[in-house]
């Protein structure tokens, strides 16, 4: 099933109960750093803390009552399996969330929060693709997969949707990636509302980046960044829309995404995660590419663990 900008209006009509229509934030002394006007599409303020709840919400309430009577189940390092205990919650389905062990805290304690069962594995892939199965074949649930599906991008999709709405003449958009449903899911609007967007992605955790220089998809690495939100390698029906309508993927270091997460913290008082942050990062690193543009940056989640703060 390939996805399309029609799958995402349909979304937006699906999802609509379900999730918050997120309001845009900007800042003029931001702008004036970065040499650009910057809008800050507020997903940390959506349900359950982050923009996977759009996916997930999509996703389940697509569901038949036969396999919603059985549950769904995920593997998450935490955004998207709070975001999918939530969605859930809501149809009155069980949620199963396999979580590696060295998720933090805030995280996991989320996926609990919204009545989700957490799973703990080893973190690596494998391991949490092993024990999710195991899960699978005892409970009969389906599987809603982070980001490698068209439920999903379609849903993080009607965030970019609602953006192009606030912010009329957007030029340009910058949204992080890790598995890449986001990405891929708002390069669908960007294609027919004439906006040219850029991935965000950590030095640390570049396979996306490399997949997009080399045209070879990356499918393992070990990253290493504070960025624990874009851990994973990207997906592949993510990659083949990421590959065909985004202009370039820039890195940003943790040095640089820490600063920009410091810098939304004191000026425009909203508690960002790093995974969100190196958005504006790859900006303020790169003015020439954004200087005096309308630049809408895609702030994808604040569950931040107040214990583990990187500063």
């Amino acid at each position: 099933m390939s996805v399309t900008y029609r799958d995402i209006l349909s979304a937006a009509e699906r999802i609509a109960s379900g999730v918050h229509r997120t309001p845009v934030l900007t800042s003029n002394l931001l702008n004036e750093i970065a040499g650009c006007e910057l809008y800050f599409k507020s997903e940390h303020l959506q349900k359950a803390g982050a923009f996977k709840a759009r996916g997930a919400v999509n996703a389940v309430f697509a569901l038949s009552e036969e396999e919603l009577d059985r549950g769904v189940a995920t593997h998450s390092s935490g955004n998207h399996g709070a975001a999918l205990a939530r969605a859930a919650s809501l149809k009155g389905a069980s949620a199963y969330i396999v979580v590696p062990s060295n998720a933090r805290k805030v995280k996991q304690e989320a996926i609990a929060g919204y009545g989700g069962e957490v799973i703990l594995c080893e973190p690596t892939l494998s391991a949490r693709e092993a024990r999710l199965q195991q899960v699978i074949e005892g409970t009969g649930a389906t599987f809603i997969h982070p980001y490698d599906s068209p439920w999903i991008i379609a849903g993080q999709g009607t965030a970019a949707l609602e953006l192009v709405e606030q912010v009329p003449g957007l030029e340009t958009l910058v949204a992080p990636v890790g598995g890449g449903g986001m990405l891929a899911g708002s390069a669908l609007v960007c294609e027919q509302t004439g906006v040219t967007i850029f991935g965000a992605e950590p030095r640390g955790a570049d396979d996306t980046y490399r997949s997009f220089i080399t045209g070879e998809r990356v499918t393992s690495h070990v990253p290493d960044t504070i960025c624990d939100g874009l851990l994973t390698t990207v997906g592949e029906q993510n990659f083949a829309i990421i590959q065909r309508l985004v202009s370039d993927v820039l890195l940003a270091s943790d040095t640089e995404t820490v600063e920009a997460m410091r810098l939304v913290w004191t000026r425009i008082k909203q508690l960002i995660e790093p995974s969100s942050a190196v958005a504006l990062a790859v900006i303020l690193a790169n003015p020439e590419v954004f200087a005096g543009q309308k630049v809408g940056v895609m702030v994808t989640g604040g569950n931040v663990d107040l214990e583990d703060l990187p500063f």
